[in-house]
């Protein structure tokens, strides 16, 4: 049985809740992925950041990335998948909250990123157009 840990990108690093969006668009530009996880002074996850994040919510609404704080951009209890959890329960999880990318918890840490092109090199064809088109309907 496949499993998250064995799916994800490992090594996944935190923008500070407090870090500026300019510097959570460098790091995601240095690491060449489109989404960070946001976590605050006490270590924990707050949310996820994504490129489009940064497009739609700071530069298209003309606010400043030097002074938009990541974690004003964190919303509600973030979405998560468990390091032990099948393809089966990532793809149900992103198809739920209409994600495309989810933090990979183990216990109560962090250790790495799954995203949809890994889920989708691991389901049948045809769950992979079901993910798809869940997450593409509003």
């Amino acid at each position: 049985m496949t499993v998250a840990r064995d799916l994800m990108t490992p090594g996944a690093e935190c923008i500070g809740a407090q870090g500026s969006v300019s510097d959570a668009a460098r790091k995601l530009t240095e690491m060449g992925v489109g989404a960070l996880p946001i976590c605050g002074s006490d270590d924990k996850l707050k949310g996820v950041l994504t490129d489009r994040d940064i497009t739609v919510k700071v530069l298209g609404k003309g606010r400043d990335p030097q002074q938009t704080r990541a974690g004003e951009l964190a919303q509600g209890e973030a979405v998560t998948i468990g390091a032990d959890d099948d393809a089966d329960e990532i793809f149900a999880t992103m198809a739920r909250h209409k994600v495309r990318r989810l933090p990979v918890i183990d216990g109560h840490r962090l250790i790495g990123m799954v995203a949809l092109a890994d889920v989708a090199r691991a389901l049948p064809d045809p769950q992979v157009g079901d993910l798809l088109e869940a997450l593409s309907t509003d």
